[in-house]
C-alpha cells in the first residue's frame, strides 16, 4: 500500500485576489509561504519517502518548503497541473457568472472527463513508482479534488474542497 499526502499548495496573491489562476504559475504570498511551513514543521517527524509536486510554480514551491526539513527532491509531474481553465484564466471569479452553468462555458477548458483521466494516471503512476511507499504530493484545488474523486469513486461535486496548504492521506 502506497500511502498519499496530498496537499494543496500554499495560498497565493491570485488566490487573495480572487483570480483564476487554471494552469499559470502563480506565486506564493508570504501566508502561503507561512503556511506551507507550517505543513512543514506538522510533518518534520513523518518518514516520507517522497515528495512530488505539480510543475506549476504555487505547488512546486509549497513542496519545496514541506521537502526541506526531509533533506529530499522534489520531482515534478505535468499530472498534477491544475484544470486548465482556458478563457476563464486570468479573470476574476465573481465576474463569471457562468461558473455555475458548465453548458455557458467556453470550449477550451479541459474537461471533468479529461482532469479525473489525469487523476486516474497519477494514481496508477504512483501505486506504480512508490509501492508500499509514503509519498507527499503537492497539487491544486480541482485536481486534488478529481484525484479523490477517483479513489472514492464518488463525483467530484461530492469531494469537499481543499483549502490552501491542506493535508488529506489517501491509501492507495
Amino acid at each position: 500500500m502506497t500511502l498519499l499526502y496530498l496537499v494543496r499548495h500554499g495560498e497565493t496573491i491570485d488566490n487573495v485576489h480572487r483570480i483564476m489562476q487554471g494552469q499559470t504559475q502563480g506565486k506564493l504570498n508570504d501566508n502561503g509561504v507561512k503556511q506551507a511551513e507550517e505543513v512543514a514543521e506538522k510533518l518534520k517527524a513523518e518518514p516520507i519517502n517522497a515528495f512530488i509536486a505539480s510543475d506549476l510554480r504555487r505547488s512546486i514551491h509549497t513542496c519545496e518548503i514541506i521537502a526541506a526539513p526531509h533533506h529530499q527532491p522534489v520531482r515534478i509531474t505535468p499530472l498534477l497541473r491544475e484544470r486548465d481553465w482556458g478563457a476563464f484564466t486570468g479573470k476574476y471569479i465573481p465576474d463569471l457568472s457562468n461558473l455555475k452553468n458548465p453548458a455557458l462555458w467556453p470550449k477550451d477548458i479541459e474537461s471533468i472527463d479529461a482532469i479525473k483521466g489525469r487523476a486516474a494516471e497519477f494514481i496508477a503512476w504512483l501505486r506504480t513508482e512508490y509501492p508500499n511507499q509514503k509519498v507527499l504530493a503537492v497539487g491544486h484545488g480541482i485536481i486534488n479534488k478529481a484525484i479523490q474523486s477517483v479513489y472514492y469513486d464518488k463525483p467530484m461535486n461530492e469531494i469537499l474542497p481543499m483549502s490552501n496548504a491542506e493535508i488529506r492521506m489517501l491509501e492507495l
